[in-house]
Protein backbone atom coordinates (compact mmCIF):
# COMPACT_ATOMS: atom_id res chain seq x y z
CA UNK A 1 0.00 0.00 0.00
CA UNK A 2 1.65 3.32 -0.77
CA UNK A 3 1.21 6.59 1.12
CA UNK A 4 -0.54 8.25 -1.32
CA UNK A 5 -3.36 5.40 -0.87
CA UNK A 6 -3.17 5.68 2.95
CA UNK A 7 -3.24 9.45 2.75
CA UNK A 8 -6.47 9.38 0.19
CA UNK A 9 -7.79 6.67 3.18
CA UNK A 10 -7.65 8.82 5.85
CA UNK A 11 -9.06 11.93 3.83
CA UNK A 12 -12.03 9.67 2.35
CA UNK A 13 -12.46 8.99 6.12
CA UNK A 14 -12.43 12.11 8.11
CA UNK A 15 -14.90 13.57 5.28
CA UNK A 16 -17.77 10.91 5.80
CA UNK A 17 -17.36 11.25 9.33
CA UNK A 18 -17.83 14.87 9.24
CA UNK A 19 -20.18 14.77 6.70
CA UNK A 20 -22.01 12.85 9.03
CA UNK A 21 -21.99 14.52 12.25
CA UNK A 22 -22.35 17.79 10.06
CA UNK A 23 -25.63 16.21 8.77
CA UNK A 24 -26.83 15.00 12.07
CA UNK A 25 -26.51 18.22 13.20
CA UNK A 26 -29.27 19.75 10.93
CA UNK A 27 -31.59 17.36 11.43
CA UNK A 28 -32.26 16.46 14.75
CA UNK A 29 -35.41 15.14 16.04
CA UNK A 30 -37.06 17.60 17.43
CA UNK A 31 -39.29 17.42 20.43
CA UNK A 32 -40.64 20.54 22.79
CA UNK A 33 -41.58 18.03 25.61
CA UNK A 34 -41.09 19.39 29.16
CA UNK A 35 -39.81 15.48 30.18
CA UNK A 36 -37.39 15.77 27.60
CA UNK A 37 -35.32 17.84 30.19
CA UNK A 38 -36.02 15.94 32.91
CA UNK A 39 -33.13 13.35 34.42
CA UNK A 40 -34.45 9.69 33.96
CA UNK A 41 -34.38 7.30 36.73
CA UNK A 42 -37.27 5.40 37.10
CA UNK A 43 -40.53 8.08 36.13
CA UNK A 44 -40.66 9.32 39.67
CA UNK A 45 -39.89 12.67 40.76
CA UNK A 46 -37.15 12.21 43.57
CA UNK A 47 -37.89 13.81 46.95
CA UNK A 48 -35.24 14.47 49.74
CA UNK A 49 -31.97 14.08 49.47
CA UNK A 50 -31.09 12.47 46.18
CA UNK A 51 -27.52 11.42 46.63
CA UNK A 52 -27.22 7.86 48.20
CA UNK A 53 -24.42 5.68 48.39
CA UNK A 54 -25.40 2.22 46.34
CA UNK A 55 -24.44 -0.92 48.50
CA UNK A 56 -20.92 -2.10 47.18
CA UNK A 57 -22.18 -5.83 46.18
CA UNK A 58 -23.87 -4.71 43.10
CA UNK A 59 -21.00 -3.41 41.82
CA UNK A 60 -19.42 -6.43 43.20
CA UNK A 61 -22.05 -8.90 41.46
CA UNK A 62 -21.64 -6.71 38.36
CA UNK A 63 -17.85 -6.68 37.85
CA UNK A 64 -18.40 -10.70 38.85
CA UNK A 65 -21.09 -11.27 35.93
CA UNK A 66 -18.58 -9.26 33.57
CA UNK A 67 -15.66 -11.55 34.14
CA UNK A 68 -17.59 -14.80 33.78
CA UNK A 69 -19.23 -13.23 30.50
CA UNK A 70 -15.56 -12.42 29.27
CA UNK A 71 -14.96 -15.99 29.90
CA UNK A 72 -17.62 -17.17 27.56
CA UNK A 73 -16.18 -15.13 24.78
CA UNK A 74 -13.04 -16.55 25.04
CA UNK A 75 -14.20 -19.69 24.96
CA UNK A 76 -15.39 -20.14 21.96
CA UNK A 77 -12.69 -18.61 19.25
CA UNK A 78 -10.88 -21.34 21.61
CA UNK A 79 -12.87 -24.02 20.91
CA UNK A 80 -12.68 -23.41 17.08
CA UNK A 81 -8.99 -23.72 17.03
CA UNK A 82 -8.71 -26.44 19.83
CA UNK A 83 -8.24 -29.55 17.26
CA UNK A 84 -5.42 -27.31 15.33
CA UNK A 85 -3.68 -26.13 18.43
CA UNK A 86 -3.50 -29.13 19.96
CA UNK A 87 -2.33 -30.13 23.59
CA UNK A 88 -0.80 -26.52 23.71
CA UNK A 89 -4.34 -24.48 23.15
CA UNK A 90 -5.61 -27.62 25.63
CA UNK A 91 -3.00 -26.48 28.28
CA UNK A 92 -3.77 -22.60 27.71
CA UNK A 93 -7.43 -23.11 28.51
CA UNK A 94 -6.45 -25.18 31.66
CA UNK A 95 -4.52 -22.20 32.88
CA UNK A 96 -7.20 -19.66 32.23
CA UNK A 97 -9.87 -21.91 34.05
CA UNK A 98 -7.63 -22.48 36.71
CA UNK A 99 -7.14 -18.38 36.95
CA UNK A 100 -10.85 -18.08 36.70
CA UNK A 101 -12.00 -20.78 39.17
CA UNK A 102 -9.41 -19.49 41.94
CA UNK A 103 -11.28 -15.83 41.30
CA UNK A 104 -14.67 -17.16 41.73
CA UNK A 105 -13.35 -19.05 44.82
CA UNK A 106 -12.10 -15.81 46.34
CA UNK A 107 -15.22 -13.95 45.39
CA UNK A 108 -17.19 -17.00 47.09
CA UNK A 109 -14.75 -16.72 50.52
CA UNK A 110 -15.08 -13.07 51.38
CA UNK A 111 -19.14 -14.01 50.82
CA UNK A 112 -19.33 -11.23 47.52
CA UNK A 113 -21.77 -14.18 46.17
CA UNK A 114 -24.31 -13.70 48.88
CA UNK A 115 -27.02 -11.23 48.15
CA UNK A 116 -28.74 -9.72 51.05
Amino acid sequence: MSSASLILFFIVAVVLVGGALIFSSFIPPTSTNVQKSEPYECGIPTTGLTWLQFNIGYYLFAILFLIFDVETVFIFPWAVVMKELGMVAFIEILIFFIILGLGLLYAWKKHALIWE
